[in-house]
């Protein structure tokens, strides 16, 4: 996604915040603040983690109002600690007060991605494997979602159901089996001139033989193998496809399945199981 375009999509699902969280009027701010007053307030890490989404905080604010001031001591993709100071906004004490949530909102999930990430990802040093996340993302938080992966050292899958073809359990028991599956998706993508990766998930060795018979596929998906049927996968591949594992994986599991000389592991848990670093903004 291009920088043009992933700014207005940033925008558009920040205002979409905003617009939730103000609706007609954020009348607590209302009360104490009627009228313009400059304000700065102090961005403070209460926990240690990867801090990720800093423009995003940024832009929250600026979209209320340009006249805001955000300065950050720290870059996406940097550790702080608890009692960091990672950063000061100054603006209109009412803009502060009513954008606070939403800005702290998306910094605090992204940071929380990007932290679990990095420790995951770190689990991988030494080995070949590459990290990357899945589609099991919150609804209309992908493409945040995905960015904190980057920003925490991992890699992204698929952005959609556009960027890749993915036959699954579904699409193949809905075919008929692995074979025609496979055969009518390279029917499609030669009757719409398409040039599209096609991965395909595989549930047993049996299945990894019958993708590699049928050919032209680029990369076979071992869902929820065992470690050694997974060594087994890996050499009956042999470098004719990317092989990529999935099915419960955590923190300890991912270097055993590493070292199985897989290419990619692909962890849902990096987006569907997030928990925010907390974060805070205290009032000079």
């Amino acid at each position: 996604m291009n920088p043009i375009t992933m700014k207005l999509v940033v925008d558009d699902l920040i205002l979409q915040a905003l617009r939730e969280d103000i609706t007609f009027e954020d009348v607590s701010t209302a009360s104490v603040c009627p009228t313009a007053r400059p304000a700065t307030v102090e961005l403070i890490a209460k926990a240690d983690g990867i801090i990720a989404g800093l423009d995003v905080f940024a832009r929250t604010f600026e979209l209320l109002d340009p006249q805001s001031s955000v300065l950050f001591d720290v870059a996406d993709g940097d550790e702080v600690h608890a009692g960091d100071h990672v950063g000061q906004v100054r603006g209109d004490a009412r803009v502060l007060l009513s954008g606070e949530r939403v800005a702290l909102n998306y910094l605090q999930r992204m940071s929380g991605i990007a932290t679990y990430t990095h420790r995951m990802a770190a689990a991988l040093e030494g080995t070949k494997t590459v990290l990357v996340d899945t589609r099991k993302t919150t609804p209309g938080m992908r493409v945040l979602d995905k960015m904190a992966v980057k920003i925490g050292g991992g890699e992204n899958h698929r952005m959609g159901l556009f960027d890749m073809i993915l036959l699954k359990d579904n699409h193949i028991d809905f075919a008929g089996g692995i074979t025609p599956a496979i055969r009518k998706t390279q029917a499609y993508l030669k009757e719409k001139g398409k040039n599209i990766p096609i991965e395909v998930e595989v549930r047993s060795l049996d299945d990894i033989r019958e993708v590699l018979s049928v050919g032209g596929v680029d990369r076979i998906m071992l869902d929820n193998f065992s470690l050694d049927d997974t060594r087994r996968g890996v050499d009956i591949i042999n470098g004719k496809a990317i092989v990529e594992a999935s099915g419960n994986m955590s923190m300890d599991r991912v270097p055993a399945v590493a070292a199985t000389g897989v290419d990619v592991i692909s962890v849902g848990a990096l987006t569907h199981s997030v928990r925010s670093i907390d974060l805070g903004l205290d009032w000079n």
